[in-house]
């Protein structure tokens, strides 16, 4: 849903109990035409966007009750997963309206300065740094990859994808009876082996190949709360993608899901996201 044009006046600092929430980091230009349509609702209710401009760059801003999310208060609100949903999902709207629309630095969810002379102090003093991540996220966005794994699948194919255990398979069939239990009962044992073997090499080959087609990756953290229905989560990788190029992207990611079918390898395409992965400095 989306509400009426942002205030983009001057913004005075705070003596009302409250702050500023900042969503991403953009040219001022660009920022400054954005803001002429209609842009998403602000992460509180009632409240409209607001821009701080320090020389070329500009910051999207909202004004907010440090009652909630002052420090203290802000790590309180977190412990309740309906409030941080609601919240997440309102800053995520601001984030990607503008991302999509030009080039920004998107800022982490929670990011809180308690005047507006401390935003325009972070523009001016990271000026230079701030420009070029805009500059080198321009035109790109940022794709998840999930590589997931269907152990039965894997565990009923791997003496055919494992030169290792092929190898062995082989010479089982010329060996003696006594020999050919022996090589099978080795093969038994190391299947498990082999199998991790396999998903390590079928991961390095995705990065391999995606970044190929990409201006940069960077592997992520798996969280315990993740879920696996898809099989279990192996690795996952934020992959700067350049918009035009993404058809090449794409379609190599489609090959490599073909070609390891049989592995028992699924990969799942996320996004297009913010660059948040891309934008940490």
């Amino acid at each position: 849903m989306e509400s009426s044009k942002p205030n983009s006046r001057e913004t005075p600092n705070r003596t009302d109990g409250t702050g500023y929430y900042v969503y991403c980091i953009a040219d001022s230009l660009a920022a400054q035409e954005i803001v002429q349509g209609p842009v998403p609702k602000a992460i509180e209710e009632n409240v409209a966007l607001e821009l701080i401009t320090r020389n070329s760059l500009t910051a999207v801003v909202s004004v907010v009750p440090l009652s909630e999310f002052g420090e203290d208060a802000l790590e309180s609100r977190l412990t309740d997963a309906t409030w941080t949903a609601i919240h997440a999902m309102r800053h995520e709207q601001v984030v990607e309206h503008f991302a999509s629309r030009t080039s920004v630095v998107p800022l982490r969810f929670g990011t809180i300065y308690m005047d507006s002379a401390g935003i325009e102090q972070m523009l001016g003093e990271n000026e230079k740094k701030l420009s070029e991540i805009v500059e080198r996220l321009r035109g790109r966005v940022e794709w998840g990859v999930n590589i997931y794994c269907n152990r039965q699948t894997l565990m009923d194919n791997i003496t055919n994808l494992s030169p290792r255990l092929r190898q062995m398979r082989e010479e089982a069939k010329e060996a003696s009876p006594g020999q050919a239990y022996l090589l099978q009962k080795k093969i038994e044992t190391q299947r498990a082996d082999e199998a991790k073997v396999e998903i390590a090499r079928a991961v390095d080959d995705i990065e391999q190949v995606l970044n190929q087609h990409s201006d940069g990756s960077t592997k992520l953290r798996i969280l315990k709360v993740e879920t696996t229905e898809h099989g279990e989560l192996k690795a996952k990788f934020a992959f700067l993608v350049l918009k035009a190029e993404f058809e090449s992207f794409r379609n190599a990611a489609e090959e490599l899901a073909q070609t390891m079918e049989q592995s028992g390898i699924r990969i799942e395409l996320t996004g297009p996201w913010p660059a948040y992965n891309f934008a940490s400095d």
